[in-house]
């Protein structure tokens, strides 16, 4: 079965589940099959241009690049369209640490399953960042993430009121270090874990973490920590 190819639409061959009604019509189409064949490409671990996703697809470069500017816009809708149903997640609960698991079992089976394609733009963003110190990345657009930001930042939303600003930020931050592909690359390829050892530990970090943020502001903990990165 070509994993690729199965999730980057569903059973009816619309968008994800989580996604928004596709658009209709030739120019839609054509979207869709380059999101198509860039997202089976990046599923087999390549971080396509423009015009290799054009020529895999079979459509003209000009045509491509009407709908991918650049390789960052490109790589950008294919993340999105794998993050899917996360991008919409949303807790009815008032309890964060259950928010936050909430958020971690809608999360992480859907970055596993994308997890090449997630790799394929850690690569990028890496790749640009060594251009960039090299003084060698021109006027090529960035490769921005920041997902993960709004998304625990949500997740935690109900300490906004109890935790100092700082603190409420500084958990966030301590979070996002433990959600995202990295957390596979982590737990996976250096620890050897499976999904369920990996989901566990993640699982166990995180509400770790929301547990020491609550009981250090009850006991009166140190909201001036320094090491807090500034807005």
């Amino acid at each position: 079965m070509d994993v690729s190819r199965q999730q980057a639409r569903s059973s009816d061959g619309t968008e994800p589940a989580g996604g928004p009604t596709p658009e209709r019509g030739p120019r839609a189409r054509t979207k869709r099959l380059m999101l198509e064949t860039a997202t089976r490409l990046m599923q087999a671990g390549v971080t396509p241009s423009v015009s290799e996703v054009a020529e895999a697809a079979e459509v003209s470069r000009a045509t491509a690049y009407r709908y991918f500017p650049s390789q960052a816009a490109l790589v950008q809708a294919v993340v999105d369209e794998g993050l899917g149903p996360i991008l919409t997640w949303q807790s009815t609960s008032t309890d964060a640490e259950r928010r936050v698991r909430e958020l971690f079992d809608t999360a992480m089976p859907r970055i596993e399953a994308f997890e090449a394609t997630f790799k394929a733009a850690l690569k990028l963003s890496l790749d640009q960042w060594a251009r960039r110190q090299a003084g060698t990345l021109g006027g090529e657009p960035a490769f921005t993430r920041g997902h993960r930001v709004d998304l625990l930042k949500q997740a935690i939303a109900p300490l906004k009121g109890s935790l100092p600003p700082r603190d409420f930020k500084r958990l966030a931050q301590a979070l996002s270090l433990i959600f995202g592909v990295e957390v596979l690359i982590v737990l996976k390829d250096i620890w050897g874990l499976d999904s369920r050892g990996t989901r566990s530990v993640a699982q166990w970090a995180a509400g770790a973490l929301v547990r020491a943020a609550v009981a250090e502001s009850i006991e009166g903990g140190d909201s001036n920590d320094p090491t807090v990165a500034a807005e």
